[in-house]
């Protein structure tokens, strides 16, 4: 690593001038245009190129299955929908009921 150059977030270590290096910025931006690039790191040893990049992850939305319906959130259902949502039969998994249990014998 004979060379080390830096521009706001592309970082190279060894010979690579910074034009190649924002050619394979492009070819990153192109190939995951839905990723929020943050940093890319670059490594040159003799033939070879290290590639290493970081992105900011996006956040999702949590999907459920509630009376019969994929939804992300309860804003869209009327009166009717939404009383069935507080009234259906919640399950546990796991030993969640046995921990309710064992915490009223110890109280």
């Amino acid at each position: 690593m004979d060379k080390f150059k830096t521009k706001e977030n592309i970082i190279i270590h060894g010979d690579m001038s910074m034009n190649e290096a924002l050619q394979y910025v492009g070819q990153l931006k192109e190939k995951y245009p839905e990723r929020d690039f943050t940093k890319f790191e670059f490594t040159v040893d003799g033939e070879y190129v290290d590639v290493a990049y970081n992105y900011n992850d996006k956040p999702f939305e949590r999907i459920r299955r509630i009376t019969g319906y994929l939804v992300g959130t309860l804003d869209r259902f009327n009166n009717a929908k939404r009383a069935e949502v507080e009234d259906r039969v919640k399950h546990s998994v796991g030993n969640e009921a046995k921990d309710e249990e064992i915490l009223q014998a110890i109280e």
